[in-house]
């Protein structure tokens, strides 16, 4: 390629893997009729595995039709928001499809979460009914008040358990904190005494490729966290994009790991809706630490993998990893963060798998760029756009401008994949979409072979163990404080998370504090990925003319500490 190479001349088409469409043929299909079709196509294969209790494709169907059918009775209607507070459990992925069958707007949620996150996230999407887990059940019941809920249903992790977990379970999962007691409360429900007790058969509701199927929540440097408005064309395109970049894989042939937390778009996407679309059974694991994650594999031989970083660093440095653990895994998938070349080669060497390694925002549902699976792969790079997806490096100052192939600049993308707009926030939107192309706030380099290269964030995004943290909402947290007068945090480095947060705190005079005691004020205020594990005392921070406080100017201080260590 010369100089003169464009982002017009795609030049990443030549690297498509044989079989890869520039443009795929979509099938104008929303989510709950892919359902139905692999229903039909698998109905004894199974299609969500939890701690060996086995929920074929036929039974999924049916849970998903009696559960649309309740929250129909409830007075759920299309346009309706509902939210989901669960970890990767069977009620988690059965309620998604029945709010979407019904026309609903299926909200997503952290477990993980405080109150007041929560708070904002239900109140700004004006969820009417809530999905959660009996461990959560009493805070919910507590928060409802403050928001628009009028109903609750709460599962437990003890619902759907083989024999003989199913039987010890009532006895041993309170004492280990996996069960809590829900106190009575009006418009609070079981899950099973609903599912069992539910036998109308649910609305037939047409729904359309432009009807709002999510309100994705994704924070941002300033402000409180934005609801990305994902379409069921968004959704049903995405999977079918991912389909058309693996065609090594066959239909009803894969069995997935899901790992990736379904409530982020990441695992939403690659994990759950891919698995439905593709008819695979999925390996649930609601907490994706090393020894549940290496159990897993071990006992269900999943053969395809979409992980962040951590995951694939936490199982290789498990003191009880065995040579052939890993053998089952033909596929990997990796993104969040960059990947380790050491790591990536381990695995694959312990594995036998392939890992691509790609990117994506939730405001592009999330994929947008794969590195091939059969193909050239280059280490470090986020790959190359996938089918229907362009892409482009604009000037950092105009925004509109394109830079030459090889010189930096924000990473600009439009596909079907990306969203509608911002829930409530036209601003926002503007600001963001601009004629249909995606402002990433990424900082990004395409060679001349078209893989592009992520070379800084123009957001100032932390990522700890594959979750997105959001400077501002720490910052705001800090601010709160009667003692603290500034506050600004930044991301270091560390060993297994990717990141850590670092604050630094500049306290009002006569004032007097430690980190343990700032640690512990976070702890009852932001979720627990969130809390900040550095502290450091200023006197004042640095500034530039206008006031603003030189983040980069920290960064590069903590860089030289490093270098002279």
């Amino acid at each position: 390629m010369s100089n003169l190479t464009t982002y017009q001349d795609k030049p990443w088409l030549s690297f498509y893997e044989e079989g890869v469409p520039e443009h795929v043929d979509y099938e104008e299909t929303c989510l709950p009729a892919i359902l139905e079709r692999s229903v039909k196509d698998y109905p004894d294969n199974m299609a969500l595995l939890f701690q060996g209790y086995q929920v074929s494709y036929r039974t999924l169907g049916d849970m998903v039709n009696r559960f649309a059918a309740y929250l129909a009775d409830l007075g759920v209607k299309k346009g309706d928001s509902v939210a989901i507070l669960l970890p990767n459990l069977i009620p988690c992925v059965t309620a998604y499809f029945a709010i979407l069958k019904i026309g609903g707007i299926a909200v997503m949620n952290n477990p993980l979460y405080s109150d007041r996150e929560l708070k904002h996230q239900f109140n700004d999407s004006q969820a009417k009914v809530l999905i959660t887990l009996d461990l959560l059940g009493n805070r919910m019941i507590d928060l409802r008040p403050q928001t628009g809920i009028r109903e609750i249903i709460y599962t437990s992790i003890g619902d759907y358990l083989p024999f003989p977990k199913n039987i010890i379970f009532p006895f041993v999962g309170p004492k280990k904190g996996l069960a809590a007691k829900v106190k009575p409360a009006d418009n609070v429900y079981k899950w099973k005494k609903v599912m069992a007790e539910t036998t109308s058969a649910p609305p037939n509701v047409t729904l359309s490729f432009d009807d709002t199927a999510m309100y994705q929540y994704t924070g941002g440097t300033t402000g409180v966290s934005k609801g990305v408005i994902l379409t069921h064309a968004n959704l049903s395109k995405q999977v079918q994009q991912a389909a058309a970049w693996f065609p090594a894989f066959d239909k009803g042939a894969e069995i997935m790991l899901g790992a990736l937390p379904f409530f982020h778009v990441f695992g939403l996407s690659t994990s759950m809706n891919f698995a439905i679309l593709m008819g695979w059974g999925n390996v649930l694991v609601p907490k994706p630490q090393p020894q549940p994650l290496l159990e897993a594999i071990r006992k269900f031989k999943p053969t395809f993998a979409p992980l962040v970083p951590t995951m694939y660093i936490g199982m290789l440095n498990y003191p009880d990893l065995q040579p052939d653990d890993l053998k089952s895994i033909k596929g990997c998938f990796s993104g969040s963060a960059p990947l380790p070349v050491e790591v990536l080669k381990e695995f694959e060497e312990r594995s036998g798998a392939v890992i691509v390694e790609g990117y994506g925002l939730t405001e592009s549902t999330p994929v947008t760029h794969i590195n091939p699976f059969k193909g050239k792969r280059k280490i470090g790079s986020i790959g190359i756009p996938i089918s229907d997806t362009l892409c482009k490096i604009v000037d950092l100052d105009d925004g509109t401008k394109e830079m030459p192939v090889g010189e930096s600049g924000e990473l600009l993308m439009k596909g079907p994949q990306v969203m509608k707009g911002y829930w409530n926030n036209p601003e926002a939107t503007a600001e963001t979409l601009t004629g249909g192309w995606l402002h990433t706030g990424d900082i990004a380099e395409m060679d001349e072979d078209g893989y592009f290269f992520i070379v800084d964030r123009k957001k100032d995004m932390i990522i700890c163990g594959g979750y997105n943290v959001y400077p501002r909402d720490i910052e705001e947290v800090f601010f709160e404080n009667p003692k603290v007068l500034e506050a600004c945090s930044i991301g270091m480095p560390h060993p297994t998370r990717g990141e850590q947060v670092k604050v630094y705190v500049v306290l009002k005079d006569g004032e007097t504090s430690d980190s343990e005691e700032m640690i512990a004020y976070c702890k009852t205020k932001l979720a627990t990925y969130k809390i900040p594990t550095l502290i450091e005392f200023r006197d004042e921070l640095p500034k530039s003319n206008v006031g603003k406080i030189l983040k980069k100017d920290l960064r590069a201080e903590e860089l030289a500490k490093t270098k002279d260590s």
